[in-house]
């Protein structure tokens, strides 16, 4: 079987010795050394200043949603679900604008369109979340035009965007803050865990005394807390797979781009932001004939080729009722194909053979 993904596993022998030094030091959460150092490895290695580590990126929605003192977020119905979800548990208001048909990232169009509606200035709309597609970089610049006429915040979910930049910029830095997942099913993990990029250092240090309960330098900060630090065990193995990024990077874009090769006018991907570098986080298609997604989808089964339809519109899964053709379009006729650390080139080229060849018939 080709697996749809395969976990990247850290070496054993380079844990193993920050294990030891973790049972050494006695040391096990609370904001340890190894925490420290991959905050700062990390910091340096993505081109960002002001990263806070938290143990999910559910967490780091969260956590980023309260340091901005959000309560009402208009946002992307194509997403993975925790996107939303995550503000619905902390009982925000939710508001949904439609996607571009062709990034699948949230449309800045359909956002500006829904801020002029009523129901924005009678419900106060304060925030805008917006997802990186599959690693792809929204429209950031026709988003900070609207944060500015709008006096709105911006967080972006950019769980699938480690290591992409726009305008030689990191993608992280845009915005009032940006979230990381660093769980394993990403090209870079902790197994669980997650960051929080902010703007500003005080962010950064209100973000920080929340997800310690409230606690900041030794006294309660008078925020009410929770716990979502990031424990060093975590931090160990982010360490690790950290020393082997740019070599995992490398051959997971040398994939997608033999995808793109090989896929291009058989079908539909998605726009990818022309200012943007490639990460490899993952290669989707979308099918527009439910014919022709019902015979590839038959084809991979067949083939024993792993595939997702990934990502469902987010508004549907939660009854939201909103007029989101595009999204509800794309969540119809997309798929994700196997990407990661461990397929070979021979296996990309048999996914497209058995891709190719179902359209054919």
């Amino acid at each position: 079987m080709i697996a749809l993904n395969t976990p990247l596993k850290p070496d054993l022998n380079k844990l193993q010795r920050y294990l030891e030094q973790i049972n050494n030091n006695g040391w096990l959460t609370n904001f340890g050394p190894l925490e420290q150092k991959l905050t700062d490895r990390l910091a340096n290695y993505l081109g960002v200043e002001h990263l806070l580590l938290v143990n999910n990126g559910t967490a780091a929605l969260q956590v980023a949603a309260q340091t901005l003192g959000l309560e009402h977020i208009i946002t992307t119905p194509f997403t993975f679900v925790a996107t939303t979800s995550s503000f619905a548990w902390q009982k925000k208001q939710i508001s949904f604008a439609d996607i571009d048909i062709n990034s699948f990232n949230l449309s800045p169009v359909k956002v500006i369109d829904a801020l002029k509606k009523p129901f924005a200035s009678s419900n106060n709309i304060d925030g805008i979340v917006a997802t990186h597609i599959y690693g792809n970089p929204c429209d950031v610049d026709a988003f900070e035009c609207i944060q500015q006429k709008n006096n709105i915040k911006i967080i972006y979910d950019a769980a699938h965007a480690f290591g992409v930049k726009v305008n030689d910029k990191s993608v992280l830095n845009y915005g009032d803050a940006s979230i990381l997942s660093f769980h394993a099913t990403k090209l870079f993990h902790t197994a669980e865990g997650g960051a929080i990029v902010f703007k500003d250092k005080e962010s950064l240090l209100r973000a920080k005394s929340l997800i310690n309960f409230g606690f900041q330098a030794g006294e309660h900060s008078g925020l009410i807390g929770i716990n979502a630090k990031l424990n060093e065990y975590q931090a160990a193995i982010g360490l690790v797979n950290l020393e082997v990024i740019d070599t995992i990077i490398e051959h997971r874009v040398s994939l997608y781009e033999l995808y793109l090769r090989e896929l291009n006018n058989v079908v539909q991907l998605s726009a990818w932001h022309s200012e943007a570098n490639y990460n490899g986080a993952y290669i989707a298609i979308y099918l527009a004939s439910s014919t022709d997604l019902t015979a590839v989808i038959n084809a991979l089964t067949s083939e024993r080729i792993g595939h997702r339809k990934y990502f469902e519109s987010v508004d549907l899964l939660l009854n939201y009722k909103c007029d989101l053709t595009n999204s509800h379009k794309i969540s119809q006729g997309i798929v994700c194909l196997p990407l990661h650390a461990y397929l070979t080139k021979g296996e990309v080229l048999k996914i497209c053979r058995v891709i190719k060849s179902a359209l054919l018939t």
